[in-house]
């Protein structure tokens, strides 16, 4: 039995949430081990402060209300032990195990179209921004069939085509704020048909680098198209570090799950999230109690690698 048919008959078996284990205890030790040691203790000090003024920076003077955040789906700490913001969490949490708490580029992508991706990407990095010590940048890489933009105002913003196509603009210039606190959102920006060329151009490299170098506490999160329906999907996993792969719940064949994972890579891709996975009978009056927990059940199937000696 494959790994990914394990993968799908727990799914099926669990109802619930996969939990992910706790981050490693001495995270802040791994950052600080490989720096000399006469300027590892000047060096932790000066990037803190550079990291705490860049956070006041991010303050947010209209946050989103509770009924916005509820309407567009996305999490907030005021849910607190509910299903769906602690999935969130512990893919977060996943994600600082696998970084050993650096900071990374992660392409969220799923096997076909409606799989819930965007959903992901954008609750991921709210989750990454319920830490006062973290940021989380998003971006629409999605230029078919883009949807972060729903959280701005009505108005014109630029975006990822705009700085792609004009050499004199500067990556600044298409950060945008949405209401959440330590939450920035780069759109996808005019929508056309774009080739795969784009995303191999230098400029698109160069920025993913320089705002991961940039800005240490923040991580980057790409909304990519489905797989099945885009060349510009591997291209642009080239460019990050980790994968997220999302599959709708009962949707999916298992060698279409399959040419996926094997597509990416087992080491870029980070894990599996299950999309939609139905609710026990039983339980399914706290949909009626709590309608936030009714939008989306998501499972959480972390990749494990194979021994050497089975490969």
């Amino acid at each position: 039995m494959s790994k990914i048919e394990k993968a799908l008959n727990k799914a099926r078996g669990m109802g619930g949430l996969r939990v992910i284990s706790s981050q490693p205890p001495h995270v802040e030790e791994q950052l600080t081990s490989n720096l000399p040691a006469t300027t590892g203790v000047t060096a932790l000090i000066e990037q803190r402060a550079g990291t705490s003024q860049a956070i006041a920076r991010m303050r947010e003077k209209s946050p989103l209300s509770k009924n916005v955040l509820a309407q567009q789906r996305i999490i907030h700490p005021e849910l607190g032990e509910n299903e769906i913001v602690r999935a969130f969490r512990e893919i977060r949490t996943k994600i600082l195990q696998k970084s050993q708490g650096r900071n990374c580029v992660i392409m969220v992508t799923s096997v076909a179209g409606g799989g819930g991706s965007s959903f992901v990407t954008l609750n991921l990095g709210v989750a990454f921004s319920f830490d006062a010590g973290k940021t989380a940048l998003l971006l629409d890489c999605n230029f078919k069939n883009p949807s972060l933009h729903r959280l701005f105002s009505p108005g014109t913003y630029h975006g990822l085509t705009d700085y792609l196509e004009h050499p004199d603009m500067d990556v600044t210039e298409i950060i945008h704020p949405v209401g959440i606190e330590r939450l920035r959102i780069i759109p996808s920006g005019g929508r056309r048909e774009i080739s795969a060329e784009y995303f191999t151009s230098a400029k698109m490299n160069q920025m993913l680098d320089g705002i991961k170098q940039r800005y240490r506490e923040r991580y980057i999160i790409l909304d990519a198209p489905p797989m099945t329906e885009s060349a510009d999907t591997q291209i642009l996993a080239e460019l990050c570090d980790y994968v997220v792969l999302v599959v709708p719940y009962g949707r999916m064949m298992d060698s279409q799950i399959e040419t996926c994972v094997k597509a990416v890579g087992e080491k870029k891709l980070l894990g599996i999230v299950f999309n939609n996975e139905p609710a026990p009978p039983p339980f399914r009056w706290r949909s009626i109690l709590n309608p936030f927990v009714a939008l989306r059940d998501i499972l959480f199937h972390p990749v494990q690698s194979k021994p050497e000696h089975a490969k």
